[in-house]
């Protein structure tokens, strides 16, 4: 079948075992040639083309569920369901989205672009199903380096307690983005390794099934299954959750799944299915792949693997630039360690945990647990930098409010991938952490604006001994090392003159702060220009000084304007002119006490209020 002529996956449901494997080498090498043009996620799909396809062969979307975890592994699904004349569109406005997206199809049941919310998904779907009395399978695919999500681990202990009928698509390929870590890996392992277990589960079964006093053995047998079960093959990471198992079965060998994948639909209650698959499987460079540089590919030569994409010479990611400054601060400062939510290839940190192993920390897909670990490494003396993406920082707020800011502790955060960053679409735009940290009591939050500030302002985060974030976006700059670090005034804005007699006056951050300056240069037009690089605390001198002039004001941001820099600015500058009289919880931390004691200590309650409009009556 031409990959072109699928429209639906009712089309794959008569063709052969032989049929099915022709189709899945078709897949693999179109998904390779197609990705290497438009780039996208490779590795992860690669490694699920004949799990899909026995997925679709075995269950009936879309009136059955199929959940995918992450989102970005579901590229073969869309061929399935027929959008392969849509690849060449793939992640570009208006076109394929990389991830299942509901409104694209009514095949995508469900969002992703995060890990580890498959099963909790699954779970409401299977208690919606029960309550309104409809009939459809619940199938959720889960990566192994996603059960490291805390969330992953919730939803199994509810998924054991409410027993409902679903089925966990286990795929194991000992990687999630990078090599996997952690007490859950080992245990992973031990269940992988089963191959006793299934033997023995084999043998019994096909010589005592031969006769009826053989079958009354096997049925009073079963204790000793589960004995079996437990103790040679340790499979108690699933068993301990109460789950019921099949596995492992190869993940790449399409009659096996088939066959798997039947029994478990005919199972009642949950259950998980273990497949063993390969992360990148029919490429070579990203079946070799230890790191993670084949998980999310920009365009690439199919006989080199090199990348089509190559920066200027004298130009560096600012992911690379906050590594090497960070590697050379830990240089010069033993107690300077790293840590990352298996993100250590995207943050260019594999380099600080090649030099310093012993102080780089991978905690896989838990940004809550790292933020929290990195606050007791400050707790006990160490300097602690996280790296998280802007738009996986929302999963670690409460982390951050409560044990980094409430305790005051000294945490540096690099926010990578803040603002736009195209391609991967509204799960991955970086556009809200401004909003959501600007909030927080204790926190200093900053850009800078070129490779040098971006130097100084980590050096400074080191030696403020604050907790303080920093975040820098997708894209390179111009990179020079800077000779001898200097510290940034905290909350300390830069002014840049451009022509003679100002027009106006425009606050940015960033690097749109140079790009400003450019194009109002290219344009000869006069302006007054503010590097704008702390959005808390802002620098109200500055402020003040800029309102004197009667000139009008452009904050230029592109991320969130609610609860943005702008406004930032104008809650401040409504306090000097009393624009809107405001009565609330000033920036900081409430202590405890009884409520009405709070109120009249923070000056929130009614009498307040009154006292305030009698006055400025």
């Amino acid at each position: 079948m031409r990959i072109y002529d699928i429209e639906s996956p009712k089309q794959i449901k008569n063709m052969s075992i032989p049929q099915l494997v022709e189709l899945s080498n078709d897949i693999r090498s179109f998904l390779i040639n197609s990705i290497s043009k438009t780039g996208g996620h490779l590795s992860s799909n690669l490694g699920v083309v004949e799990l899909s396809i026995a997925m679709h062969y075995v269950f009936d979307a879309p009136n059955d569920k199929l959940i995918f975890d992450v989102g970005h592994q579901c590229y073969t699904h869309k061929i399935l369901t027929g959008r392969s004349r849509q690849f060449t569109t793939l992640r570009k406005k208006d076109g394929l989205s990389g991830y299942q997206k509901r409104s694209e199809s009514i095949y995508d049941c469900w969002e992703a672009g995060h890990s580890s919310t498959s099963l909790s998904a699954a779970l409401g779907y299977a208690i919606a199903r029960d309550i309104k009395k409809e009939n459809y399978e619940v199938v959720a695919l889960i990566g192994d380096g996603a059960l490291s999500g805390g969330m992953a681990m919730e939803a199994l202990n509810d998924i054991g307690s409410k027993q409902k009928k679903m089925i966990i698509i286990f795929n194991d390929n000992n990687m999630s983005i990078s090599r996997n870590h952690g007490g859950i890996e080992q245990r992973i392992t031990s269940v992988r390794s089963s191959q006793i277990y299934r033997g023995i589960k084999h043998d019994i079964k096909s010589n005592l099934q031969t006769n009826k006093v053989g079958t009354s053995i096997l049925n009073a047998m079963t204790s000793v299954r589960d004995i079996v079960k437990h103790d040679i093959i340790n499979a108690g990471l699933f068993q301990d959750f109460n789950l019921d198992y099949i596995g492992p079965v190869d993940g790449h060998n399409i009659s096996d799944l088939i066959k798997v994948l039947n029994t478990a639909k005919e199972h009642d209650g949950p259950i998980v299915v273990h497949v063993l698959t390969k992360k990148g499987k029919g490429y070579p460079y990203a079946e070799k792949d230890k790191v993670g540089k084949w998980h999310g590919v920009s365009p690439f030569d199919i006989e080199t693997g090199r990348s089509l994409m190559k920066l200027p010479n004298d130009e560096l990611t600012w992911s690379e630039i906050i590594s090497r400054t960070l590697m050379d601060l830990a240089r010069k400062d033993k107690n300077i360690v790293a840590i990352t939510p298996a993100m250590a290839q995207g943050s260019k940190l594999l380099d600080f945990e090649k030099t310093y192993p012993n102080r780089f920390f991978d905690c896989g897909i838990a940004e809550q647990h790292a933020i929290t670990m990195a606050c007791g490494m400050a707790a006990g003396g160490l300097k602690p930098f996280v790296s998280v993406y802007s738009s996986f920082l929302q999963r670690a707020y409460d982390q951050i409010n409560h044990d980094m800011a409430r305790m005051d502790l000294p945490v540096v955060v690099g926010i990578d991938r803040a603002g736009l960053v195209g391609d991967d679409g509204d799960t991955h735009q970086g556009v809200f952490d401004i909003s959501m940290l600007r909030s927080i009591p204790n926190l200093i939050l900053s850009q800078p604006h070129d490779a040098k500030e971006a130097q100084n302002l980590l050096y400074t985060a080191f030696v403020s001994q604050k907790p303080f974030c920093i975040r820098y976006p997708r894209g390179n700059v111009h990179y020079d090392k800077v000779d001898q670090y200097e510290l940034i005034p905290i909350g300390s804005w830069t002014r840049y003159d451009v022509g003679d007699k100002p027009i106006c006056i425009v606050i940015s951050y960033g690097y749109d702060v140079d790009n400003v300056i450019h194009k109002a240069k290219e344009n000869n037009i006069s302006m007054i220009v503010i590097n704008a690089r702390f959005f808390k605390p802002i620098d109200t001198i500055m402020i003040n000084e800029l309102c004197s002039y009667d000139l009008p004001i452009y904050v230029y941001e592109t991320d969130c304007k609610i609860g943005s820099l702008s406004s930032a600015i104008l809650e401040y500058i409504n306090t000097q002119k009393h624009i809107l009289n405001t009565i609330g919880i000033e920036d900081h931390f409430v202590n405890h006490g009884s409520i009405r004691t709070l109120r009249i200590q923070e000056h929130i309650d009614t009498q307040s209020l009154f006292k305030e409009i009698i006055e400025n009556d």
